[in-house]
Parts: C-alpha cells; structure tokens; sequence
C-alpha cells in the first residue's frame, strides 16, 4: 500500500492534464493587468458566485484578510463564530494587519440573533463599531460541517439591517456545495464578499479568490499590493485553477462518500469516538478515550499513514483526490490498530 496522506486537502498534486494546462497557459504581466489566463479565471469565479468580479491571490489567508482589510478601518470589530479560521489559523492578522479587534460567538454556526446581540453602533463612542459579520462555510474546526442556507440568509439579513459588511470564508465552499445539493451561486448570495480557495478540494497547487463588486476588489486590489500579492505571469497557475473548476468540483462527491467510508470503518472501535452526523463532507474528526493524538499520529505515519493531531486527544483526517476508497480503509484499520493498544 503507497504512502496514504490524509493530513489536508492541499497536499494534492496536480494532474497530468492539469500540467498540461499550466505548460500552456497564455500568460501576461498581471500587475499590469495584462494576464489573459487570470482575467478568464477571475471571471469564470464571479460568475459561479454570482458576483461582478473576483480578484486572483496567492493564498486564503490573504484572500480573508485583503477582504476584511478592505470592509474596515483600525479599531473596528468583527463579528465571527466559535474557532472561525481568519482568527485561529491566519497568524494573527487580523490584529498586525487590519487592526480590528474580534468579537467571537459561543456557536460557530451562529444565527442572526447572535449577531443582532453582539452589534455595537457607530454612535456610541466608548466601542469598537461592528462593522462586519463573517461566516465560514464549511466550518473547518466543527468537522467540515455545511451552513444552512436559511440560517445563511437570516445572518445576512441581519448584518445588512444593521449597516454591517458579510463576508463569506468559502475556502471549502465547494464542498459545501456539494453536500447541500445547492450551488455556490446560491450559498454565496446577498455576502458583500466572497473568498474561495482552489487547493482546498479541488487540487490546484496554488491560489484563492476574493469576489464581490468592482468597487469593492478596487479597494481590494491596494491592498493585494501592499500585502506583497501582486504576481506576473501568474496565469501558469491560474490555469491549473482553472482546469480544477472544470473538471474536479463534480467529483468532490467522491471524497465525501470516502469520508464517510471512513469515518464508519472506524465508528465503533475502542478507545476511538467520532460522531457520524457531523461528517458531511471530506473531514472526518475523531476522539481517542486513552492516550494521545500525537502517539497515534507519530504510529500511523510509521505505517505509512498520515494524519494530523488537532488537539490532545483529536485527530484529524481528510479526503481528496489523491487518495481512493482503498487508502481510506486501510488508513481506518491502521488507526483502530493503533488505537486498540492505547491504554
């Protein structure tokens, strides 16, 4: 059995054809503006999004924080849910970068009542005014799990009520589509911004986007350049992102149904808890009862498993198109192996 990676979805290596696509991009200087491969990319996302434009980055975190940047001045707030990713897993940008101080629900999937408790007003002068609402769909710390459309809605609904900016960390919205059996379109409807990324899933080596009106990517675009974002002849990898939105979003829906695999070929074996409900797209989430993440982690890699600790006693798997239904299983009966012995 080959070396079985489910560390992350970004661990994919591009294809044969989506190599080819790269060694033949047409490509320009696209500080100038002048890469016609990234331009076609950028409006290929706008339209799936349903947005006037889209912006090509380098990464999500500068896409998140370009985005959030853009919606703020220094010294406002930011409404997110429990564990959302542009706080705990972007080095804390948005305090070195934006300047905004964060105000976190207790849920990640948060409602608009949440939001409409948490808002503090321009006019009050001894506050911090909330000036943005952001959603993570799928929310990566609760497993991957997928935002429902009307609690989607009421929160945006809300945020605009109030005078406030929705911005959408749609890094797997992909996957969230095709969980929901609803488009991004949809999903994305009625967020001022939108981010997505092309390595999470859909196995593009590089790249995110930022959407939304052109006015607003104009304010966007300042600050891709000062945050060091601005490329030349990018257009080598937004062609991979670009063969990625063509031909891999559809079999998304094989790396769910290999989670799934999964995550029942390990339910139920000793010292290991994982709850079935919340798998509903590529990350499966896992408890040990005895001993601890690392020790698992540390055997399964010398098994040629690999698998990533997301706290003492949780582990972390993941599904994507470099591994098929028989890696999975072999992963799950390597880590109830191990499992087994703990304790």
């Amino acid at each position: 059995m080959p070396l079985v990676d489910l560390r992350s979805d970004t661990v994919t290596r591009p294809t044969r054809a989506m190599r080819e696509a790269m060694a033949y991009a047409e490509v320009g200087d696209d500080v100038f503006g002048d890469d016609p491969t990234v331009r076609r990319l950028e409006e290929r996302v706008a339209e799936l999004l349903g947005k006037e434009a889209a912006l090509y980055v380098p990464s999500g975190t500068m896409a998140n924080q370009v985005a959030l940047r853009s919606h703020t001045r220094p010294g406002d707030e930011v409404i997110i849910g429990r564990d959302t990713h542009c706080w705990r897993h972007e080095s804390g940008a948005l305090a070195a970068l934006a300047g905004v101080q964060v105000h976190m629900l207790a849920e990640p999937r948060f409602t608009g009542a949440d939001v409409r408790a948490a808002f503090k007003p321009s006019a009050d002068p001894y506050v911090a005014p909330t000036r943005v609402v952001v959603v993570e769909n799928t929310h990566g710390k609760s497993g991957g799990t997928v935002w429902e459309r009307a609690r989607l809605a009421e929160v945006v609904a809300v945020a605009h009520e109030l005078g406030m900016a929705a911005h959408l960390d749609g890094a797997r919205l992909w996957n969230a589509a095709v969980a929901s059996g609803t488009s991004e379109k949809e999903l994305a409807a009625g967020f001022d911004s939108v981010s997505v990324c092309l390595s999470k899933g859909l196995g593009a080596p590089i790249g995110s986007l930022i959407a939304g009106t052109r006015d607003f990517l104009r304010t966007c675009h300042r600050f891709r350049k000062m945050y060091g974002g601005g490329m030349r002849q990018v257009g080598i990898l937004a062609a991979a992102g670009l063969h990625a939105l063509e031909h891999h979003r559809v079999r998304i829906a094989d790396d769910h149904a290999n989670a799934r695999a999964f995550a029942e070929a390990i339910a139920g074996a000793r010292n290991l808890t994982v709850e079935l409900a919340s798998v509903q797209t590529n990350l499966v989430m896992f408890d040990l009862a005895r001993g601890t993440a690392a020790a698992v982690v540390a055997g399964a890699r010398d098994r040629g498993v690999l698998i990533a600790a997301d706290g003492p006693q949780r582990i972390r798997a993941v599904t994507h198109l470099d591994v098929d239904r028989d890696g999975v299983l072999h992963a799950a009966q390597v880590i109830t192996e191990l499992a087994a012995t703990l304790g």
